[in-house]
């Protein structure tokens, strides 16, 4: 088991590695496999980066983001252009349904409300939005659509556990409560925690998943 010293180098080199990233504007403190991140960016889209690297590094528990978005002046934008950004980000994902999502813009952050059939749809607009100049945070509130339920939802689920979560998969507890899947158990890595809700989340007629995963100790 890593030591929190050995995790918090780990997580600098791995901020170091990525080109995206400014690690020297990020400090990284750990503390139970806890990492917290506190510092700048000059992107919502390299906060989103920050996290996914910090995500991928083995022994991380969890993930306390306390990063701020510092623009620089010439990524400042009005609230009617950015407006008008998304608006023309989110027309032309062909992943995204016309219309079904609609964006307010207030002092740079974004909140997306709506309704779509697939959470990769949900996902698709969160990341068109997320690299646009000027947006300084997102809340991504569009919702499922309720469908029908396959009585076999829970044996699918597993079986696709199998396949995205590998020898982790055993682990892990599947109920469904309606449309509802409740994810409990133990697994190995953030990230192996990540792909079984993935998983999930492309199940037909899913429209929450609830994960209470754990990660070894």
């Amino acid at each position: 088991m890593k030591t929190d010293q050995q995790l918090q180098a780990e997580v600098q080199a791995e901020l170091q590695w990525d080109p995206s990233i400014e690690a020297g504007e990020v400090a990284v403190a750990v503390q139970g496999g806890i990492v917290t991140l506190t510092g700048h960016v000059k992107s919502y889209a390299e906060k989103a980066s920050v996290e996914a690297v910090v995500a991928r590094v083995k022994g991380v528990r969890a993930i306390a983001v306390e990063l701020e978005v510092r623009l620089p002046s010439d990524l400042e934008r009005a609230d009617s252009d950015i407006a008008q950004a998304v608006d023309r980000a989110l027309a032309w994902n062909s992943d995204i349904p016309a219309g079904a999502i609609l964006a307010k813009v207030e002092r740079g952050w974004v909140t997306l409300s709506g309704a779509v059939d697939w959470n990769c749809q949900r996902e698709a607009a969160a990341s068109a939005v997320r690299s646009l100049s000027g947006v300084r945070g997102l809340s991504n509130q569009v919702t499922l659509t309720e469908r029908p339920m396959p009585v076999d939802l829970a044996v699918r689920i597993g079986a696709a556990l199998q396949r995205h979560a590998r020898q982790e998969a055993h682990g892990i507890d599947v109920r469904v409560e309606g449309s509802t899947v409740v994810l409990r158990g133990h697994v190995d890595s953030w990230a192996d925690r990540r792909a079984a809700q993935e998983a999930v989340w492309a199940a037909p007629g899913v429209t929450k998943v609830v994960n209470e995963i754990l990660l070894q100790p």
